[in-house]
C-alpha cells in the first residue's frame, strides 16, 4: 500500500525494487506506479530521486553492467574476456529483461562507461589497433547477447527437453532428405545430458581464437 513506508527512500532502493519487478514480471511491469507500491510510497515521492522512468531504465542498465566482470587491463586479455562473456551470460540470464537494453541508453552510467572502457582498454593493451579492437567488441557482444537471445527463446520446458523436441522435429522429417540436420539431431541433440548452453564456451573459444589470431598479424605488420 502506498505511504505506508517508515524509513527514508533512496535512488538505490528505487533502481532495486524496479530490478525486482523486471525480474519478476518483465520490463512492461517496470512503472513508476507499480515501484511506489512495491516500495510503500506515494508515486509522486519517486520523484525526488529520479526523474522519470526513462532515468530508471538508464539505472537498471547500469545496474546491471555493475554485476558483469571487469576485465582488468594488463592482465592476459583472452582470459579476461572469456571471464567477462561467461559473466555477462551468467547475469542476462538472470536479468533477460535486459538484453535488449544494454546498448540502447543514452544516458549511460559509470558503471555501463567503466565496463565499456576495461573492455577496449584490454584490447588496446593487448595489441589491437583502434579499429580491431572496435571490431573484437561488437563481435563479442554479437556473440553474448545473440546466444542469449537464442538460448531463451528455444521451446523447450520442464516436460519437454531438447531430446524431446529435436526427437519431434526428426519424427516429422521426410525420409532421406536433410541428412545433416538430422545427423546432428540424433547424434548430439538426443543424447543424454545435452543443453545448448553447452555449446556456449566452444563458440566463444572460436572467436577468442580468431580474435588472437588477428593480434598477431597485425602485431606481425609493425
Amino acid at each position: 500500500m502506498s505511504g505506508t513506508r517508515t524509513t527514508p527512500l533512496t535512488r538505490a532502493d528505487i533502481v532495486g525494487k524496479a530490478m525486482a519487478i523486471a525480474d519478476t514480471d518483465g520490463l512492461a511491469a517496470v512503472t513508476m506506479r507499480a515501484i511506489a507500491r512495491g516500495l510503500g510510497v506515494e508515486a509522486m515521492s519517486l520523484y525526488h530521486h529520479v526523474a522519470n522512468k526513462d532515468a530508471i531504465l538508464d539505472a537498471l542498465v547500469d545496474a546491471v553492467f555493475a554485476e558483469i566482470y571487469t576485465p582488468c587491463i594488463g592482465e592476459p586479455w583472452a582470459a579476461e574476456l572469456r571471464l567477462r562473456c561467461r559473466s555477462g551470460r551468467e547475469v542476462l540470464t538472470r536479468h533477460p529483461w535486459a538484453i535488449g537494453l544494454m546498448d540502447s541508453r543514452k544516458g549511460a552510467g559509470f558503471e555501463t562507461l567503466r565496463h565499456h572502457d576495461a573492455v577496449l582498454g584490454s584490447l588496446r593493451e593487448a595489441g589491437f589497433t583502434l579499429e580491431a579492437a572496435g571490431a573484437a567488441f561488437a563481435v563479442l557482444d554479437a556473440y553474448l547477447y545473440g546466444f542469449l537471445v537464442q538460448e531463451l527463446a528455444l521451446p523447450f520446458s520442464d516436460d519437454a527437453g531438447p531430446a524431446d523436441v529435436a526427437g519431434e522435429i526428426v519424427a516429422a522429417m521426410p525420409a532421406g532428405d536433410l541428412p545433416y540436420l538430422h545427423e546432428y539431431a540424433t547424434e548430439r541433440v538426443c543424447m543424454p545430458g545435452y543443453s545448448f548452453g553447452d555449446e556456449f564456451d566452444p563458440g566463444l573459444e572460436l572467436i577468442i581464437d580468431g580474435l588472437e589470431q588477428r593480434r598477431a598479424d597485425l602485431e606481425d605488420r609493425t
